[in-house]
């Protein structure tokens, strides 16, 4: 049986491999690696690994350092302040638009996907529960149909989530911030004032623990 669907370009693979890599906190911030170990790693070849440091460097998801080497930059706390700020400003906004369109189909598949996040808190699997975590906070926005602003929220989660790892590998996966239950309760009451609330105490829980871990 033949599948219908479009095979992607390589660089667009690539770019998304790379991305989930930065995402799931496989990259650490400020750990250089070489464009030759990326080509290694992704199984891909040097042209479409290229195109995807380009682009992700252009959403300040990676930066250059010389010697064909790149890393995830790490955050200054004034950077992370911008980044509350915009993420505090445009994810509770899509959070809302979804709620008002959802349905009992989406609701359901976003309680799956948490599921699998609470799955992967119980096994300890960082990498897990950094996947699950972006997976629900995508599908809810991708809900509101505002892609402008998805994007928006798409990019401030690449400076943000490699530093989240960083919290997860000090304090572990037990005590993370949680308020996808309490958010899929909401939308099925169909209060969509406090969906947006959630979500805004979800970011706000999140990037305060990415502030103990820059201090301490």
């Amino acid at each position: 049986m033949e599948s219908n669907q479009i095979k992607l370009p390589a660089h667009v693979m690539v770019y998304r491999q790379l991305r989930d890599m930065i995402l799931c906190g496989e990259l650490a911030p400020g750990q250089a690696v070489t464009i030759q170990g990326l080509v290694n790693t992704l199984g891909a070849g040097m042209t479409p690994v290229r195109e995807a440091i380009r682009r992700l460097t252009s959403e300040g998801a990676l930066e250059f350092q010389g010697n064909r080497r790149v890393c995830v930059p790490e955050l200054t706390t004034a950077q992370l302040d911008e980044i509350a700020y915009a993420r505090l400003a445009i994810e509770p906004k899509l959070a809302f638009w979804a709620a008002e369109k959802v349905t009992p189909e989406d609701i359901h598949a976003l309680s799956t996907i948490d599921q699998a996040l609470n799955a992967s808190i119980d096994r300890g699997d960082i990498r897990g529960y950094l996947y699950q975590n972006h997976r629900f906070h995508t599908h809810l926005y991708s809900l509101s149909d505002a892609k402008i602003m998805i994007g928006l929220a798409n990019t401030l989660w690449l400076r943000a989530a490699p530093s989240l790892r960083v919290v997860c590998g000090r304090f572990g996966t037990a005590n993370l911030p949680d308020m996808h239950a309490i958010a899929l309760q909401h939308l099925r009451d169909g209060d969509v004032e406090a969906v947006a609330e959630d979500m805004r105490q979800d970011i706000r829980q999140g990037i305060e623990q990415i502030r103990e871990t820059m201090i301490s």
